[in-house]
């Protein structure tokens, strides 16, 4: 009896976690801009993972790490924190954990330097997050319009800084 108690437990857990993954809405947001600089260059100005200062006017502290995967960072004032998931030469994967309270929107970003030939290369930032935390389809698109300027304007900065 103990056996079935448990067994339709779980069953009722599971059935609760996949109403919840459901209800989700990813969106991903990829940006590319092509950069008149060589690929080893450009990672050099931009790939710190605490250039961020440089390219999107937020403050950045190493709260832990070495600066390999598994560094975590610290933004605004440590509003936010982000780890490092995932390191190539030339790229880095980023999440920001879920909170102790609230929506987990499960926000995970990645910035590359791809080579394109000798003297250009391509900057791509990618990002995916939730939306389904948003009331309407007009706040949703509202906020993916709000991040998607706020990482093209950060592009142009690399760009900009990598082109000096």
């Amino acid at each position: 009896m103990k056996i079935l108690s448990v067994g339709l437990a779980a069953a009722g857990l599971l059935s609760a976690v996949s109403s919840v993954r459901a209800q989700s809405e990813y969106v991903t947001i990829q940006l590319e801009i092509d950069v008149n600089a060589p690929v080893r260059l450009v990672w050099e100005k931009i790939g710190d993972y605490c250039a961020i200062t440089e390219w999107l006017d937020v403050d950045c502290e190493i709260i832990s790490g070495d600066g390999g995967i598994g560094t975590v960072r610290s933004l605004a004032g440590g509003r936010i924190t982000e780890v490092l998931v995932a390191q190539t030469d030339r790229s880095y994967g980023y999440a920001q954990p879920a909170s102790q309270s609230g929506f987990y929107n499960f926000y995970h970003g990645n910035l590359e330097a791809r080579y394109v030939n000798q003297a250009v290369s391509q900057l791509v930032y990618t990002l995916i997050y939730d939306v389904s935390n948003f009331s309407d389809r007009a706040a949703k698109d509202a906020d993916i319009a709000q991040r998607r300027r706020l990482l093209d304007a950060a592009l142009g900065r690399m760009k900009a800084l990598a082109e000096e």
